[in-house]
């Protein structure tokens, strides 16, 4: 897997390096946009166009992502398989509308939105450092930095409620078929309907937190907690090792094991088949029964399942094509993820051990390309690892003659 996982990269190193360049400008130019346009009158509405950036940096990332696993799919001997016996490839955009589902449901799961948050605050407290310090100066009120955390609660269910029609509307535009560019659409109006959500449930929630502490429900589960530790042997014990235990699972295999499936996404065109997720199961009865049923029942069923099979299908059948690979293939691709982390880190201080501290102000301009540079190594790196194990173990299921989607 090393050894594969180098050749796909030095590969594809070219077209690696201007997608992670182009994603990295354009999440550059977005955030400088939003601390530009935070500021002025109509306060209101200048923090919902900030919020509308924020979901274009979201989606920045998820088109930089497919992307760059789209590039690779030329050095992989499956898809070069698949060619050779007349499947033609995805286009970008077909792939891209499949993999937005998926993708919004791991960026914001596992709350890489967070981070995008935090490098808008910090780009906004530099960029207006001089209007900040001359206010705090004369001790007038600033609101700089404040741009998240500023917009009003009902001006984010408005604009809830106008992201969701716009969601249901692209939505129904993707089944129709119309268009390509429907679903990267759809794709924004999800984010950005979750985005105000999360602002107008957080303001609401700071509004009644005192009244949730003093709740029965939540008093009596406290000391339940607290009861337990006392009563039964080794609970502080087992708490304390498992929650040191539980971030470096989440840490080393979970989110690897997630950033497959989407990759799996892109690579694969059949994750999207509703047969494929119940093929070799008792499952797969009952759909023949369905399919062989009334008209009526058949678009009744589609009609209510629809939300489900667009969303968490490809999820669902990617998920289960890990499981069918095995776990020596994928363990020795999360031991990969974590040496590349771990490297990174540790070459980054080397790195800044040689060019030395000497003067503090000089990694304002230093610091800016080394970091640069450690983040490209680690994402091409990152994306060919996962191609690699794609590649592995879509290959070993073909030389034994079972296809990697066939049960």
């Amino acid at each position: 897997m090393p050894l594969h996982t180098m050749r796909v990269a030095g590969k594809c190193a070219l077209p690696l390096i201007l997608w992670f360049a182009a994603g990295d400008l354009a999440r550059y130019a977005l955030l400088y946009a939003g601390t530009e346009v935070a500021y002025g009158e109509w306060r209101q509405v200048r923090l919902v166009a900030v919020m509308t950036l924020l979901t274009l940096v979201v989606l920045a990332a998820m088109t930089v992502t497919t992307g760059m696993l789209h590039s690779l799919r030329g050095a992989l001997w499956e898809i070069r398989a698949r060619a050779a016996e007349g499947v033609p490839d995805e286009r970008f955009f077909r792939t891209l509308d499949r993999m937005a589902p998926a993708f919004a449901v791991l960026y914001l799961a596992w709350g890489f939105h967070a981070e995008d948050a935090r490098d808008f605050q910090q780009m906004d407290l530099l960029h207006h450092f001089y209007d900040m310090t001359e206010a705090q100066w004369f001790g007038e009120e600033t609101n700089v930095g404040m741009s998240l955390a500023d917009l009003d609660w009902r001006v984010s269910l408005g604009a809830m409620a106008v992201m969701f029609l716009l969601k249901t509307l692209f939505a129904r535009l993707v089944e129709k078929g119309k268009g390509r560019f429907y679903g990267f659409a759809a794709a924004f109006s999800e984010f950005g309907f979750v985005f105000y959500g999360l602002n107008a449930t957080v303001a609401f929630a700071d509004a009644r937190a005192e009244w949730t502490d003093t709740r029965a429900v939540v008093v009596g589960t406290k000391q339940t907690l607290d009861n337990a530790k006392e009563t039964v042997p080794a609970w502080e014990a087992f708490t304390e090792a498992f929650g040191a235990f539980w971030p470096l699972f989440l840490d080393a295999v979970a989110i690897p094991l997630a950033w497959l499936t989407v990759a799996m996404l892109v690579f694969g065109a059949f994750s999207d088949d509703k047969r494929t997720l119940v093929k070799g199961t008792r499952l797969e009865k009952g759909v023949d029964r369905l399919e062989s049923s009334h008209d009526l029942t058949r678009k009744s069923f589609d009609h209510v399942t629809s939300g489900f099979t667009d969303r968490w299908l490809p999820l669902a059948n990617s998920l289960r094509m890990i499981i069918k690979g095995g776990a020596p293939l994928f363990g020795m691709m999360c031991l990969c993820y974590v040496a590349i982390e771990v490297g990174s880190r540790y070459a980054d201080r080397a790195v800044r051990t040689l060019i030395g501290s000497e003067a503090e102000w000089t990694w304002m301009y230093v610091g800016v390309p080394v970091g640069f540079v450690r983040d490209l190594l680690v994402t091409a790196l990152t994306m060919a690892l996962l191609a690699a194990t794609f590649d592995l173990a879509a290959t070993r299921a073909r030389l034994r003659g079972r296809p990697l989607n066939a049960s």
